[in-house]
């Protein structure tokens, strides 16, 4: 239990995914702001680490053979799998999204204006990431996997325009907090994206796809923040 203690939480749930859950059992979160400590991260939210780890050792102990273990994966397929699965489904949950908020907040707003901040939440996080996956596309991931091809090839690491990746890295780092953190402000006004019992359908929908955006946005970010952008650092750096 000391050991699951010492480690980050990022670096846990790189090691382990099934560790994920827990962390959202708990309301920890294990992307974002995946460089604390669990000691720290529970003195945050002011509960006892004691039953966190003692669930954390039970998953732990188990093993999972359907489990993707993408700290084995090559930093080329790592970004090509993040823009072809999380980047796209981005793009494609933001237009589906967009006329639900806007019709919930249009019919229930006057009486509920959370759902009016909700969707202008929303719709602001879209934009950004909208411009955060572009410069990922054309930027950084395109230096990650050009660092990937000169390893493969036993060749010097190719020197950026940026300085170093570390550079855009801290940058995406920055932005992936502000995204997290519009989330968790977004799931505190919607009672964690739980409707209320006279809640009409359409609104029960719109909480669903929220719910499941911000899982797949946190899934996204940990794969960056946690795995990815460590990676490619140690790359830089000759050691790995």
């Amino acid at each position: 239990m000391e050991a699951l203690a010492e480690q980050t939480i990022g670096e846990m749930v790189a090691e382990n995914y099934r560790t994920a859950p827990v962390f959202k059992k708990y309301g920890i979160d294990f992307c974002c702001k995946g460089g604390r400590t669990i000691e720290d991260a529970c003195a945050a939210k002011g509960i006892d680490p004691q039953p966190l780890l003692a669930d954390l050792e039970a998953v732990t102990g188990e093993k999972d053979t359907n489990a993707v273990d993408y700290t084995t994966w090559k930093l080329d397929r790592l970004a090509n799998h993040i823009e072809d699965v999380h980047h796209t489904y981005v793009v494609q949950a933001t237009e589906q999204l967009k006329p639900f908020l806007d019709k919930v907040a249009k019919v229930h707003g006057d009486g509920h204006p959370y759902l009016i901040d909700i969707r202008d939440m929303f719709f602001e996080s879209a934009g950004a990431l909208a411009q955060h996956m572009k410069k990922e596309e054309l930027i950084l991931f395109p230096f990650i996997k050009k660092m990937q091809m000169a390893k493969d090839a036993g060749e010097a690491m190719p020197k950026p325009h940026f300085g170093t990746v570390e550079n855009p890295i801290a940058m995406m780092r920055e932005e992936h907090e502000n995204e997290g953190e519009r989330f968790e402000a977004m799931s505190v006004l919607s009672d964690g994206f739980n409707p209320p019992e006279y809640a009409c359908n359409t609104w029960r929908v719109t909480y669903s796809l929220l719910k499941e955006f911000q899982d797949d946005l946190f899934q996204h970010i940990h794969l960056e923040n946690n795995i990815l952008f460590p990676k490619a650092l140690e790359m830089e750096a000759g050691i790995v």
